[in-house]
């Protein structure tokens, strides 16, 4: 038997295998698209290729998308399933959680895997993953290197609009005036940071370990960055991209292991 958790963001898709023993079998991520079932598809084409059955498996889905995994055993929300995820791979100690998606930003204060309050910026994309996304295809960069031209940048701008399409103007501009890429990036990961710095603030618990999870977690100058904005070291580890399908998988272990 094996555990699956299928966590469907707005930008991308991740699925985390579980053996029965608690294992992480494997995980992968591919993008949503345009459909949440078209990426269902794609999913289950890789875990057949990868030897899963997905008969023979119970299933937890996450995610904005979590209602269109028909045949998944329960769905539970992201912040329960992110909880669990980040006690998983960094340890069930009392937490603060700091989960950059696509669509919105998360910040979780966590004990053993669960969640004591969280907040979340979901009014505006500026702050998450797509306002990245947005942004690096303006500077015609890849998403995975915004942090390396970001760490060469000679000076510190300022992005001020907080509304995404804004703030799109205002590269604009700035390119138009030949401000750099690395410091219109650095400017970027500058917002972002400071947007997430205003949700952290709201979190209580002082004191608590802050760990990174979601997309921006393999990105190091921005995990750099957030540090100094918020004052206390954040740590991660690149398996925290998937901590969302971790925790799913997690759920569904604990919810009908040995059933």
């Amino acid at each position: 038997m094996n555990y699956i958790g299928i966590d469907i963001g707005s930008t991308s898709a991740k699925t985390a295998v579980l053996s029965d023993n608690g294992e992480i079998l494997t995980t992968f991520v591919i993008p949503t698209g345009w459909s949440s079932f078209q990426a269902l598809e794609t999913i289950e084409g890789t875990l057949k290729q990868k030897g899963i059955d997905i008969e023979n498996s119970r299933i937890v889905s996450t995610g904005y998308g979590r209602k269109a995994v028909k045949y998944a055993d329960k769905a539970i929300t992201e912040i329960t399933c992110h909880a669990k995820g980040a006690a998983k791979l960094f340890g069930e100690e009392p937490m603060h959680i700091i989960d950059v998606g696509g669509q919105d930003t998360k910040v979780i204060s966590a004990v053993n895997g669960r969640v004591e309050e969280f907040f979340m910026n979901d009014k505006c994309s500026a702050g998450t993953g797509k306002f990245v996304e947005i942004m690096a295809n303006r500077l015609a960069v890849p998403v995975d290197e915004l942090g390396t031209y970001a760490a060469e940048h000679t000076e510190k701008i300022t992005i001020s609009s907080m509304c995404t399409v804004f703030a799109e103007s205002e590269i604009i501009s700035m390119i138009g005036q030949g401000t750099s890429r690395e410091n219109i990036a650095w400017g970027i990961l500058s917002s972002i940071a400071m947007k997430v710095k205003q949700e952290y603030s709201k979190l209580t618990g002082t004191g608590r370990p802050v760990y990174l999870t979601g997309g921006l977690c393999e990105n190091t100058y921005f995990t750099e960055l957030l540090s100094e904005y918020i004052g206390k070291a954040v740590k991660t580890v690149p398996e925290a991209r998937y901590a969302g399908a971790i925790g799913a998988a997690v759920q569904a272990l604990t919810l009908f292991g040995n059933k």
